[in-house]
């Protein structure tokens, strides 16, 4: 019983990282092509940064939104089909 809770902790940290994933990824890589770009121009402007991140996350987000939806619903019904299997 134990051990089932312990393996749905790990799956649960593992699909919150792989929903992060894409988010988190465009917005380190934008904001070191943007770092770059600033140190190679030395325009030193802080929305420079700032604005081409957002965009960039929330234009992944969107295209990545069907794929998000249905790892949820999956993880969610498999939530609930083990529900039984934990009451004593």
């Amino acid at each position: 019983m134990e051990a089932k809770l312990v393996a749905l902790g790990v799956e649960t940290f593992k699909i919150a990282l792989m929903l992060a994933l894409p988010g988190l990824l465009t917005g380190m890589f934008l904001g070191l092509a943007v770092s770059i770009f600033q140190a190679t121009t030395q325009i030193n402007e802080m929305t420079l940064s700032f604005i081409p991140k957002i965009i960039g996350v929330v234009i992944v987000i969107v295209l990545t939104m069907p794929w998000m939806l249905n790892e949820m619903t999956d993880f969610a019904t498999h939530v609930f089909n083990l529900m039984p299997t934990f009451v004593e």
